[in-house]
């Protein structure tokens, strides 16, 4: 999807602002964001709990999952998948009415782009954009977020990032409306990486977002921030007899004393960290910079 705005279709509607992303998705691929998404205040606080699924690809499965994983902690909750392929659109709406989830109800599917269409003026609480903007340029980052931002629900969230085929290794960024981008985390498998001694943390920097994928490059703070990881996970090798999990614990308390860590045990214990945006935001004028929506 490209972040300028639509133009207008020989039918008279506006033309989703975007471009058509590879649909790549499976099983249980997005489990890490749902229960990212599941657990954050815009879901829990508001009183029209309508997510998006942006760019949700070539199949229902994520966002038929997301639905039910946000409604067994918000059981009004309701998810538009929304993708800019029209075929897409048809062949979620054909999976969802075959469904038999149970959430498969609270779930619909329309077409558009960053634009976020939604009938009768409705606002999400949260969008969620996950391996959307991968296939763009860094230079485009900001104007997507920017869209989807004003698209939020007063006190809303935006997740954007990236994960692996298999869904073990990921990072996303939460923006809101009023702040801009605010975290970074990091959500991997712990028992993936604990029992292969050559892996380590530091393989995210393969799935990094969009905004930061270029700048593991020694002199940014992102590639300072995964180096002390790795160091931090290093040094905890002796508690990997307890598991990885205590390992992990035990590199997150070491890097907080280095970094803005957010968060404590209760996320850690699931395989996430996040440290603050302002810490590993990109150098220079950029996306750190990125304005609050509507100023």
């Amino acid at each position: 999807m490209h972040s300028g705005r639509g133009g207008a279709r020989e039918d008279g509607r506006v033309r989703p602002v975007g471009r058509i992303t590879r649909g790549t998705t499976g099983t249980n691929r997005l489990r890490r964001f749902d229960r990212w998404v599941a657990a954050l205040p815009a879901l829990r606080r508001t009183e029209d709990p309508l997510v998006v699924d942006l760019g949700y690809g070539a199949s229902a499965t994520t966002v038929l999952e997301l639905a039910e994983r946000l409604r067994a902690v918000r059981p009004d909750a309701e998810v538009v998948g929304i993708e800019i392929d029209s075929e897409r659109v048809r062949a979620a709406e054909a999976e969802r009415a075959a469904s038999s989830r149970e959430a498969a109800a609270a779930v619909r599917f329309a077409l558009g782009g960053f634009e976020v269409p939604l009938p009768g003026g409705r606002r999400p609480a949260i969008i969620r954009a996950a391996n959307v903007l991968r296939q763009y340029e860094e230079s485009e980052v900001a104007a997507a977020w920017a869209a989807m931002l004003g698209r939020l629900q007063p006190r809303g969230a935006l997740v954007e990032g990236t994960c692996s085929e298999n869904g073990r290794v990921g990072s996303w960024v939460t923006l809101t409306p009023e702040d801009g981008p605010v975290s970074l985390t990091l959500g991997l498998r712990l028992a993936s990486i604990g029992t292969d001694p050559v892996e380590r943390p530091g393989v995210v920097a393969e799935r990094l977002p969009k905004a930061l994928i270029h700048r593991n490059v020694a002199g940014e703070p992102v590639h300072a921030f995964l180096a002390d990881l790795d160091r931090a996970w290093a040094s905890a090798a002796p508690l990997s007899v307890y598991g990885p999990v205590q390992r992990w614990i035990a590199a997150a308390e070491a890097l907080r004393e280095r970094w803005p860590i957010l968060g404590g045990r209760s996320r850690w214990r699931l395989g996430e960290l996040s440290v603050a945006w302002s810490a590993v935001a990109p150098r220079g004028p950029s996306l750190g910079q990125l304005p609050a929506s509507g100023q």
